[in-house]
């Protein structure tokens, strides 16, 4: 219960323990100042532009202008000598007394042409106010008159991306992405009349402008000294908030009136009143109810309790002060007013108001722990800004991410650097050989730092970048039995040391290889050419920086995880370059059905078919690295493939390989690039490797490895750009037209 007891009312109400903290509308008070200071701004420069026309008008109208002076000067002097006379006299009511004209002096020269005028206070308010009337039809007229139309502004309730896990699940995450959208059908009750019992009580009467709510909330304004309540509709928010800047001019306030109007008129209250309730932002990175069920109690919007429903409706003037995390004290408080008012506008009973507050007094929200992917989530949110323009109203697009996969990756990464006691970030990527991102951790904990390291470091790719000399050398008609030499060397003062400064000698290639042999890979890079070793790179989909010197074999040019991986991902495919994805197609609603999109193929050049031939023998000497080489401690059951990275002075640890159709690449290091304590891209990175890749694959009976997604059913595909040529009724969401007989059908082009 609040403290202090109010009037329940059916208006907007800002209770004193909850400050509207995300710009809320201003009340009466406020408005009326907005007014009247943007109608004097618009009357003083109409006034001078008349003070203009005067001037140009000549000495007359300067005359005209000091006979107005004087008539006021006089009128002045007269109040003053009244108010005298009745300060020594206050018994008698003494009649008005003229005032004598100023009589010139005879010795002054005689002022000509003096107009004679007979001006009133009554006369100059009359032009004072007829100058304001114009003023304030001009400026009524600018703004209609810039004014679009509804149709041309962007409306986040209308155009919404919604984004859905592999599974066909909301994705859950704790950016301040969108979870899911919910149909009026989805919303209880509850949460409806909890709304509008705080916010708008006469939301189903008013059309837009509630008049009444404005009075009351101006009166209210005044009396606390202050803005404590809001007077705007749920109507005016949501233009607010999905249509308009939060400026807080008169001029916008006109705006958002008009486009209040225009609103109400399209729009049934139902519709209204579903899209501001998956708009409204409440904190915690949770914009709209369903989002914020999920963020704050776990639940589907379908199942929430009326006191969560009132909990909810009572962040709403304060999401950021007033929400479970920050201050649950203080949202108790609100919500007791919000059930208050509930019970008061008979929209609960007593008992069911009683019982509300008893889970109030006992609501401990945690956070949800079933978030996950949350960096995948910022980055799938870039990936489909190109695609946002291509759809009208509310999408949901089905993801790659798999969620048993992302949860492993997730607990690999933590838990191996805690065994380790290592203070270092880290990175996983893990892709399908066609790009479609299954796992992303872009570092140790989200909450901690959202910098996505795994697709925005550049960092050094150390050893891992060996891969593309050895390739360009395969390529190029060498085997891996050929022989490289392995010896200190100096390169115009660059002398590259192997590890522990020991050398073989004559190596093989695969030897070589399977070692991280530095100076032996030098010397390859510098026999088979370093431009034709950037020209690798750049057909495997490597497009950072490459500089052309002798430290580029080693991995001197910082690259993305993300960019590595996708290398990585075109040698195990067979098919290059491979881009990394996120998004997979358009999911068609409740059945949980989906449409993929069809990306662009990659070309073929004369380039990739050379590359390519020579695939076989890259992919054995990356099993000899896993089987004899630096990455041992990446062997599993059945066999795997990879490669070991370590930068100069341990500054980044890397290993990146795949175990049957799931390529997987793992950075460790530290944001400020300082070297670690001797960790190797065979030590660390190869354990979380190893952790995640057991948990995401499984054995079969023949002892190879099987990806737990390729029991997956793989859905239809869906050409937007195709069948949107093909068929003007075609709708993107269900990837359906409508034929000229017959209910719609699946585009299949």
């Amino acid at each position: 219960m609040p403290d202090d007891p109010i009037e329940p009312q059916r208006g907007p109400v800002t209770h004193p323990v909850a400050m509207n903290d995300h710009k809320a509308e201003p009340g009466l008070g406020d408005a009326t100042r907005l007014f009247f200071g943007a109608l004097w701004r618009e009357i003083s420069q109409l006034m001078k532009g008349m003070m203009t026309l005067l001037r140009l008008a000549g000495a007359k109208a300067s005359t005209v202008g000091g006979a107005i002076v004087g008539q006021f000067d006089n009128g002045r002097r007269a109040l003053v000598i009244r108010y005298a006379r009745h300060k020594s006299n206050p018994g008698v009511d003494l009649p008005e007394t003229p005032i004598a004209p100023t009589v010139p002096d005879p010795a002054s020269p005689k002022k000509a042409n003096t107009p004679r005028f007979g001006l009133s206070f009554r006369k100059i308010a009359i032009g004072v106010g007829g100058l304001a009337s114009l003023a304030l039809m001009a400026m009524i007229i600018t703004v209609l008159t810039s004014l679009p139309d509804l149709d041309d502004l962007k409306s986040g309730a209308e155009n919404r991306l919604i984004f859905e896990d592999s599974q066909g699940n909301p994705l859950i995450a704790q950016g301040s992405v969108p979870l899911d959208y919910a149909e009026y059908e989805r919303i209880p009750d509850d949460l409806q009349d909890a709304v509008l019992a705080i916010e708008d009580r006469r939301f189903f009467d008013h059309g837009g402008l509630d008049l009444k709510a404005i009075a009351r909330a101006g009166w209210a304004n005044m009396r606390a000294g202050g803005v404590v309540e809001g007077g705007s509709t749920i109507t005016q928010q949501l233009v607010k908030i999905t249509y308009l800047n939060p400026d807080r001019t008169f001029r916008r306030k006109l705006r958002e009136a008009i486009l209040t109007r225009q609103l109400e008129r399209r729009l049934t209250k139902e519709e209204i009143l579903t899209r501001y309730l998956n708009a409204v932002y409440l904190g915690s990175g949770a914009t709209g109810m369903p989002a914020a069920a999920q963020v704050y109690f776990g639940v589907n919007i379908s199942e929430l309790s009326l006191a969560q429903s009132a909990a909810l409706a009572a962040m709403i003037q304060a999401p950021s002060k007033v929400n479970p995390f920050s201050n649950l004290q203080q949202l108790r408080t609100r919500a007791g007013l919000v059930i208050d008012l509930m019970q008061t506008q008979d929209r609960i009973g007593k008992a069911s108001a009683n019982a509300a507050r008893a889970e109030l007094a006992t609501m401990r929200p945690q956070r949800s722990s079933a978030s996950y992917g949350s960096w995948f989530t910022d980055w799938v949110v870039r990936e489909a800004d190109d695609l946002a323009t291509e759809f009208d109203g509310v999408v949901a697009l089905r993801t790659s991410l798999n969620p048993e996969i992302q949860k492993a990756a997730e607990s690999a990464v933590r838990e191996i650097l805690e065994q380790a006691q290592n203070p270092a970030e880290a990175a996983l990527i893990a892709m399908t050989p066609s790009g479609q991102v299954v796992a992303m951790v872009g570092g140790r904990d989200y909450t901690q730092s959202q910098f996505n390291r795994a697709t925005d470091a550049l960092r050094s790719p150390g050893s891992t970048f060996k891969t593309f000399v050895y390739l360009t050398a395969l390529s190029q008609g060498l085997s891996p039995n050929d022989r490289v030499v392995d010896a200190p060397m100096d390169i115009d003062g660059y002398r590259p040391n192997n590890f522990g400064d020991r050398y073989r000698g004559k190596v093989t290639l695969a030897e070589a290889f399977a070692l991280s042999l530095n100076t032996a890979t030098v010397r390859l890079a510098m026999a088979v050419g370093l431009d034709n070793v950037i020209e690798t790179a750049r057909t495997l989909g490597i497009d950072a920086e490459l500089s052309e010197t002798p430290a580029l074999a080693l991995g001197a040019s910082g690259v993305t995880l993300l960019d590595m991986v996708e290398a990585y991902a075109g040698i195990a495919a067979g098919t290059i370059p491979v881009t990394g994805r996120g998004i997979t197609g358009i999911s068609s609603g409740d059945d949980k059905a989906s449409f993929n999109f069809r990306w662009p193929e990659a070309p073929v050049t004369d380039e990739s078919k050379r590359l390519m031939a020579a695939r076989s023998d890259m992919i054995e000497m990356l099993a000899l690295v896993v089987s004899d080489g630096t990455g041992q401690a990446a062997a599993l059951p059945g066999g795997a493939v990879g490669k070991t990275g370590t930068s100069q002075d341990f500054r980044d640890a890397l290993f990146i390989g795949w175990n049957n159709d799931l390529i997987t690449g793992v950075w460790v290091g530290n944001d400020d690039n300082s070297p670690m304590d001797g960790v190797t891209g065979g030590q660390l990175p190869a354990q979380i490797w190893k952790r995640f890749m057991a948990a995401a694959t499984t054995p079969n009976a023949s002892g190879s490895a099987t990806n737990v997604m390729e029991s997956a059913p793989v859905p239809p595909s869906c050409n937007v750009s195709a069948c949107q040529r093909a068929y003007r009724s075609f709708r993107a969401s269900d990837c359906t037209f409508q034929p000229y007989r017959g209910g719609r059908k699946l585009c299949t082009r």
